[in-house]
């Protein structure tokens, strides 16, 4: 094994050797999971149920997660890590991936594929062993459905979620993240293989957030809580950034069923794609931008620079837009605006929230910093939509903050984010996401991407009947009710309230 600062890559060819974790108190081991709520038998789950049965014989003999989903001829380039930062110890964080990814994908495509295959196999997993978070509940290590938040540390692979700020099953972007990811990947490679091979996941994937679409709607929403990425900065009901992910993973997920021939899907979730789009618009966009949020809470109408963070992933995966151009464009340039040059004069890159007024939002820790990889995804999105001379207006305060001679001198070590003050305080050095840089080569340069990939050469794809649609709905709902997550207890150990404490105190709101 090979390892240099933040990285370590297998490369013998060989998967990861399985390894006994056993626990005494809880008697479970990783070799002894349980499929909660699964039937052998139900006709509306056996292809998935088959799917991972073949997985789950296939590790016992390879051992390693993503080796397990290798189609015949494929090789096996071992097996990837790499970490969130030199002071967030976990190794391939999804949702920072979701940014950094255009680089891997770029460079080491075939690495990339691997990676993704790991997230595959481990959206299969369910892992009952508990472990508590800091909001001080006990919840189970990575349930049936839910894409993890990472790999592992101490036993990657193995034992995943090391992450344990709040109930990553919980989180909202992780599985919209993961499907996007997947479609891209598949357009951009045509590795038909990798496609039939991740699609089980990424069904299950989509399923498994139904439950978070409280009304029916077609959306999903928010619980009140920093369930996404940001994860100091709380949120409720429909949301830009979640909302938007969600809308452009429906359409993958239709595109992903297109290749592998399931029409009757295909047919499914283009027309939930259809209803959520819809929300999304009209519960969000105000005249300029999309709101926060839709809760009508003290920050729904902060302007956030990663709004469009699903608008940018539609586009540089080949799809149609989730928004309308003119709102895009609308969006991005109030951005531009707001976020960006009315903070030193745009001299450091994109604040994460401000709000109407001018003001930074300063509700959350997050909502006030300048996150750089997030910055070059708004550059790159900015290019996405015709804004050049934005996107490199946007990217240049970031460059020459970490980078110029004026700058805070952070350069190969540019972290996770900085304070938009003249001090330039960072968090987390050496950090995945401004990675996310790539993604504006990505948009300058694009790709050739494979738009018309079929599973079985020669298919012509046709629309659904609306029988096909009604099955494929009743078959779905079916397997959503199965992956549902019991009722949240709401409970508040002694670490979330000296929590909500301290955030009152040293982070009031604006």
């Amino acid at each position: 094994m090979v390892r240099n600062l933040n990285f370590s890559f297998v490369t013998d060819g060989l998967p990861p050797r399985k390894t006994s974790f056993a626990s005494s108190k809880y008697g479970a081991t990783t070799e002894s999971f349980t499929l909660d709520g699964f039937r052998a038998g139900d006709l509306a789950v056996d292809g998935i149920l088959s799917a991972m049965s073949t997985a789950e014989e296939r590790l016992e003999s390879s051992s390693a997660f993503g080796a397990a989903l290798l189609g015949d001829g494929e090789e096996n380039v071992g097996q990837f890590l790499y970490l969130e930062g030199m002071e967030y110890h976990m190794w391939n964080t999804y949702d920072v991936h979701f940014y950094s990814s255009f680089s891997l994908l770029s460079l080491f495509p075939e690495i990339e594929l691997s990676l993704q295959r790991d997230f595959a196999r481990a959206v299969l997993l369910h892992d009952p062993r508990p472990m508590r978070t800091l909001d001080g509940v006990d919840v189970p290590r990575k349930v049936l459905g839910a894409v993890p938040h990472d790999i592992g540390l101490v036993d990657p692979w193995f034992e995943l979620n090391a992450y344990m700020i709040h109930d990553p099953s919980r989180w909202k972007d992780l599985n919209p993240k993961f499907v996007l990811q997947v479609y891209r990947d598949v357009a951009a490679t045509g590795n038909l293989a990798f496609a039939t091979a991740a699609w089980p996941a990424v069904y299950l994937a989509m399923a498994y957030m139904d439950q978070f679409d409280r009304d029916g709607d077609g959306m999903v929403e928010n619980e009140g809580r920093p369930d996404q990425t940001y994860d100091l900065w709380s949120v409720s009901g429909v949301s830009a950034y979640t909302g938007g992910l969600w809308v452009a993973a429906l359409q993958a997920a239709a595109a992903m069923a297109r290749i592998v021939g399931d029409r009757g899907a295909e047919g499914y979730f283009l027309e939930r794609y259809k209803r959520a789009q819809r929300v999304y618009d009209g519960e969000l966009w105000n005249g300029s931008y999309f709101d926060y949020d839709n809760s009508g809470g003290a920050t729904s109408k902060s302007i956030m620079a990663d709004q469009l963070a699903g608008q940018w992933y539609a586009r540089a995966c080949g799809l149609e837009p989730v928004v309308e151009e003119e709102k895009a464009r609308s969006a991005l340039g109030t951005v531009l605006d707001y976020n960006v040059m009315r903070v030193q004069g745009g001299a450091v890159g994109a604040v994460n929230g401000m709000r109407p007024d001018g003001a930074v939002d300063a509700s959350s820790l997050q909502s006030k910093e300048v996150w750089v990889g997030v910055t070059y995804g708004v550059a790159a999105a900015m290019l996405h939509e015709g804004m050049p001379e934005a996107a490199f207006r946007t990217a240049k305060g970031a460059h020459d903050a970490g980078w110029g001679r004026d700058g805070f001198g952070y350069a190969f070590q540019t972290p996770e984010a900085w304070t938009s003050d003249v001090g330039g305080g960072y968090r987390s050095l050496h950090y995945m996401r401004p990675l996310s840089i790539w993604a504006m080569q990505w948009a300058l340069s694009p790709p050739e991407l494979h738009r018309d990939l079929r599973v079985v050469p020669g298919s012509v794809s046709a629309v659904a009947s609306p029988a096909e649609v009604d099955l494929a709905r009743e078959k779905f709902e079916k397997v959503a009710i199965m992956l549902r997550l019991p009722e949240e207890v709401q409970h508040k150990g002694y670490l979330r309230a000296i929590y909500q404490v301290l955030r009152q105190m040293l982070l009031p709101e604006s």
